[in-house]
């Protein structure tokens, strides 16, 4: 309806007929005319009765009922009423039964009563109590348009016109299964809807779904809808005409009627939900005003909480509203009895005084940044949202809100207060900040403390990912060019701005340059010896930084250290003939870099005259150092010297040269991605940008996706800039810039090897770009060969867990020695050597001063072979006492398999492992002095055979004998068993030893199938960790450094070594490795001890 505008009552009926029509008066003639002109042809879009309105085609909208699956129906009692009411009741049925909206309903299953509401005419407005229905119903959650939205939509427009659907819900009819449900009882009978009724649950959302799929094309242009209400809007009086008639054709084509007397047209302001809306912005509706103007002090809680709900409507018109009305909002604490003392008179006052004279906000214009005004106190928080106008000197408001901080809230620091408060103030204005770059003015920056802070908490995390979405700029007030709104910033003043440091430190350096020394030379050399032959590698480096490549084979038997000082001697020959004067030389042979520094004394006799001849050559330069540097830091003349040692020369023919690429992709990929034009990844955007022309030849859609990428770059200087999401500016570099940035900011002077993600975030803050950054920082980490071989140790399984077990008893054992034990026991001894059976984990030990290769031999012929007979197989770890010549001509002899666990492998042998930790657990608490231990040993070996083991079900007593073991604690109080064997008489007892034995093959069977299910489990578990890894012959490899292995870098050791090549892989997962000059190495390894190289 118009606020505050004159109109003018317009017939589209006769003088008999009338049918009466509200248009605005403040309108051109002709454009009047037009209006009512319109109104007069399109008059059937109005329903001036009942019978006028046919309802929406249920092939667009019908509303449903379904109820939830739990649901009972529900008949309530019909309730007693006045009779003058109950005839209006009859009235108002009447009037809907014969237009159609009512049906007889016999034996309904859901009856709900009629609720009576008077309307200020004395008629009555017939409703229906639909609770317990709409209790059933599952919620719709089609979304109601958001009113702040809409109501910023509407305003600024000049004109308007305001629509109102007549009778709106019934003009959706019902699905025909679910009218039933809406049955309701009156003294005259029950009765059924045959369209949607109000009091409905999803009637609302039904109807907005209706508009929303009949207005679809004009929602936010022409037209705003919410629910039954229309408004029109438009910027000129000419399109407004055109707007209302598109608008009415659409209304007469799906037979939706509007209410007349609810209608106006061509006005200038409105009332659009409980808001003023106009060409001037938005105002508070002067009703809602007057409503709490002539309120009285409130003195109940019901009144407290009716005053504060209709401030809440209108919040976003208080400035400071929940720092004013503080003293309100402790009344309804709980358990706090409302006393209406001085404090809230105030508060109640202070509103009512500023709703005298309320602000008009203004929604905000696209272009323009927004400005954030927010103010932090100890309880509460306020905030106010503004933008300049289009002078660029005033402000205008868009937005007051305020917050009581929650308790925790309270406890924050000041600076997180103000985090918390700016981003609960960008999410309740969220729909303003994602199309705006919003400054923010407050005493402290937030957006630095955020967003810089080194160590993220969950909180600060949380309002990290929140603000990131938007475009928020700290600045100070002063920055902020106009005037402050002065109804906010009055009882809340910013701190003054603070001016910029002017002054530099060591302004008086002009420029910085790289100290250049125009003589010096630098040598690398290094030799190789190997099975194919001997070779040195030197590379001279001359000042200009020209490398110069020499190499050798040496066609004489030498050993590696002299190979070495070949390299050495032939280096410093050659920097000689290039008549080099300093020369700055480096190898990988500690040895021979020691020795030259007269660090190390020179004894073997083959190296002295190296030695002395070096010396004396070294007299022929004014400088010569001798550096030491680690064999990866020496690559190229280690390739040398490789190269050399492995190829054959042939006198008499010409070596050609070698010219050696790097490759970082395979060949595919190079044909894909590289530049066949030589041109930068970003020459077409960049020559879009300048010229604004398109490349030749490319289509519509390569031309639309130039247009989109060009639009985050802009060209300054010939440089050409991408903009971040955060607006940092980033240079755009091309490749060979791309991979000095890399180089550098991994592993250059400063690089501290970072991961590829951390890497390429850092390049982004340094302020570089390209378009496979993330890609290329990741390929580059992997390369590096320190991150490889310092990454951590890798402990998920990269194959499946391969059980071992024994076919029958007694058939493979498993053998390993404890020790050196300390203290020795006091007969000497200081190792115990166990054996298992892997069937029924039978263990046999003894003690010894030392296990010697004597020792294990007779071990296992008296206490193995002599008592439980010839094993098939016998497992050991790699231990030279347990593998040697008397071992293998045991095994020989007996026709024995002896295998061994890989090296440093536990798990490979794990039965005996885990006997070993069992026995010493059992010991550790049985001694009394620390030097019986030996004593214990046969006490705590009859403790293991007798108890249960977890892997077979059984004791291993039992599956040796056939029959549990008597324990001494059975003798001294008689157990059952004991007291039922003594009973017996000798042939009995024997009768029932034979009945155990011959029943102790159906207890090892058992066993069996325990053990199996039991190795089962363990491999199901097992298998849940693993991570594939597969490695095929020729792979290059990095293997673990073992911590039992002693390195001379101390606690700089790497995690891993290499590279090495597998020679051989084995199914199980065994590999066996050569290092790349093609030498076996000692020992086989398991698979998840290495791990590939990248190169």
């Amino acid at each position: 309806m118009p606020f505050e505008e004159p109109i003018e009552i317009v017939n589209l009926g006769t003088e008999e007929g009338r049918k009466e029509i509200k248009v605005g008066t403040i309108l051109k003639k002709e454009v009047y005319h037009k209006l009512i002109q319109l109104l007069h042809e399109y008059k059937d879009v109005f329903a001036w009765s009942y019978q006028d309105m046919p309802g929406l085609d249920t092939s667009i909208v019908e509303h449903r009922l379904p109820l939830k699956p739990d649901s009972s129906p529900v008949k309530q009692k019909l309730r007693r009423m006045k009779p003058d009411m109950s005839l209006k009741i009859r009235e108002e049925i009447q009037k809907q039964f014969d237009v159609g909206f009512l049906a007889v309903a016999n034996y309904p299953q859901w009856i709900a009563n009629i609720v009576r509401v008077p309307k200020k005419d004395g008629k009555v407005r017939m409703c229906v109590d639909y609770r317990d229905l709409n209790k059933a119903s599952p919620k719709d959650d089609f979304p109601l348009p958001h009113i702040d939205i809409l109501v910023d939509n509407t305003a600024r427009h000049s004109l308007f016109s305001f629509m109102d659907g007549f009778s709106g819900y019934n003009q959706i009819k019902m699905a025909a299964e679910d009218m039933e449900k809406t049955t309701f009882i009156t003294p005259w009978g029950t009765f059924y809807y045959k369209v949607m009724p109000f009091g409905l649950k999803n009637a609302g959302a039904t109807y907005q779904r209706a508009m929303v799929t009949l207005f679809h094309d004009m929602i936010h242009k022409e037209v705003e809808v919410y629910v039954d209400d229309m408004i029109a809007k438009s910027q000129t009086e000419e399109e407004h005409v055109i707007d209302l008639k598109k608008l009415f054709k659409r209304l007469r084509k799906f037979k939706l009627k509007l209410n007349p007397s609810k209608c106006t047209f061509g006005v200038r302001s409105g009332k659009v939900l409980g808001f003023v809306v106009s060409q001037r912005g938005i105002e508070v509706d002067p009703d809602k005003i007057r409503a709490i103007a002539e309120m009285p002090p409130p003195s109940t809680e019901k009144e407290v909480r009716g005053f504060l709900g209709r401030l809440n409507y209108i919040s976003r018109f208080i400035s400071q509203l929940t720092a004013t009305c503080e003293p309100i909002f402790k009344l309804l604490r709980k358990n706090q009895i409302v006393v209406w003392n001085q404090e809230c008179q105030n508060a109640f006052e202070k509103i009512r005084q500023y709703l005298q004279n309320p602000p008009i906000l203004a929604p905000p214009v696209l272009g323009r940044p927004l400005i954030m005004y927010l103010t932090v106190l100890d309880g509460a928080m306020g905030c106010v949202l503004g933008q300049h106008d289009e002078t660029g000197k005033k402000e205008h408001a868009i937005y007051y809100l305020s917050k009581k901080f929650t308790d925790v809230e309270t406890r924050y620091t000041m600076l997180e207060r103000t985090c918390c408060a700016l981003a609960w103030a960008a999410h309740r204005l969220r729909q303003y900040m994602l199309c705006h770059t919003t400054y923010l003015i407050s005493k402290m920056d937030p957006i630095k403390y955020i967003f810089e802070k080194p160590a993220l908490t969950r909180r600060i995390a949380r309002w990290q990912v929140m603000l990131s979405e938007y475009d928020i700029t700290y600045v100070t007030q002063k920055a902020i060019k106009g005037s402050a709104l002065a109804d906010y910033l009055a009882n809340q003043p910013v701190d003054d701005y603070k001016s910029m440091q002017c002054e530099f430190p060591d302004e008086s350096i002009m420029v910085l340059s790289e100290e250049y020394d125009d003589g010096k030379w630098t040598l690398l050399f290094d030799g190789a010896s190997n099975i194919m032959g001997h070779g040195i590698g030197v590379v001279l480096i001359s000042p200009k930084k020209k490398f110069i490549p020499i190499t050798a084979r040496l066609c004489f038997d030498c050993t590696n250290n002299m190979a070495e000082y070949e390299a050495c001697a032939m280096g410093v020959l050659a920097a000689l003939e290039s008549k080099a004067k300093v020369l700055e030389v480096y190898g990988d042979s500690a040895l021979v870099i020691n020795q030259l520094n007269q660090e190390w004394e020179t004894r073997d006799k083959k190296l002295i005259p190296y030695f002395t001849y070096i010396k004396e050559l070294s007299l022929e330069f004014d400088k010569i150092t001798f550096h030491h540097v680690p064999r990866e830091d020496n690559q190229l003349a280690d390739a040398l010297a490789t190269l050399s040692s492995m190829f054959q020369i042939n006198r008499n023919d010409e070596i050609p040269s070698i010219k050696m690429e790097s490759r970082d992709y395979p060949a595919y990929c190079h044909v894909m991605e590289e530049e066949t034009d030589g041109k930068p990844w970003y020459h077409d955007i960049k020559h879009y940008l300048i010229n604004r022309e398109y490349p030749p030849g490319i289509s519509e859609n390569e031309k639309r996706t130039l247009r989109r990428l060009s639009a985050s770059f802009f060209v300054n200087e010939n440089i050409l800039y991408k903009r971040n999401h955060d607006m940092v500016l980033l240079r755009c570099v091309d490749v060979n810039e791309a991979k000095e940035i890399l180089q550098d900011i991994h592993d250059g002077s400063y690089g501290i090897h970072m991961n590829g993600h951390a890497m390429s975030r850092k390049i982004l803050r340094a302020g570089y770009y390209w378009l496979t950054l993330e890609k290329d920082c990741y390929n580059y980490v992997k390369k590096c060969y320190k991150c490889q071989i310092y990454a951590d140790n890798i402990h998920a399984p990269p194959v499946p867990l391969n059980t071992l077990s024994a076919p029958w008893t007694f058939s493979m054992w498993g053998i390993d020695v404890i020790g050196m034990i300390e203290p020795k026991a006091s007969n000497g001894h200081r190792f115990i050597l166990v054996a298992i059976d892997y069937f029924t984990k039978w263990v046999e030990a003894a003690s010894y001063a030392n296990v010697t290769k004597n020792v294990v031999v007779k071990f296992i012929k008296r206490e193995l072979i002599c008592r439980y007979g010839l094993p098939s197989k016998i497992i050991t770890d790699n231990a030279t006492n347990l593998n040697n010549k008397m071992m293998d001509e045991l095994c020989a002899t007996f026709k024995i398999q002896h295998h061994n666990s890989s090296p440093y492998r536990p798990k490979m042998n794990g039965a005996i492992e885990a006997a070993n930790k069992n026995i010493k657990k059992i010991i550790q608490k049985m001694v009394i002095t620390y030097k019986d231990w030996h004593e214990m040993l046969p006490f705590a070996l009859h403790g293991y055979r007798t108890s249960v083991r977890t892997s077979t079900g059984a004791t291993p007593f039992s599956l040796v004998y056939g029959m549990e073991a008597v324990l001494p604690i059975e003798v001294e109080i008689p157990s059952l068993k004991v007291l039922m064997e003594a009973k017996l008489e000798e042939s009995e007892w024997i009768q029932t030893r034979f009945d155990q034995l011959n029943l102790i093959e159906e207890k090892r069977l058992a066993t069996l199938c325990h053990g199996q299910l039991d190795q089962k489990r363990l491999k199901k578990a097992y298998e849940k960790k693993i991570r594939p890894r597969e490695f095929q012959e020729g792979d290059q490899v990095l293997k673990k450094i073992l911590p039992i292995q002693k390195d001379y870098r101390g606690k700089w050791t790497p995690n891993y070594e290499g590279p090495c090549v597998v020679k051989k892989a084995f199914s199980g997962g065994a590999l066996i490795l050569t290092n790349m000059d093609g030498k076996d190495l000692a020992l086989p390894v398991n698979s998840d001890a290495v791990k590939k190289y990248y190169a």
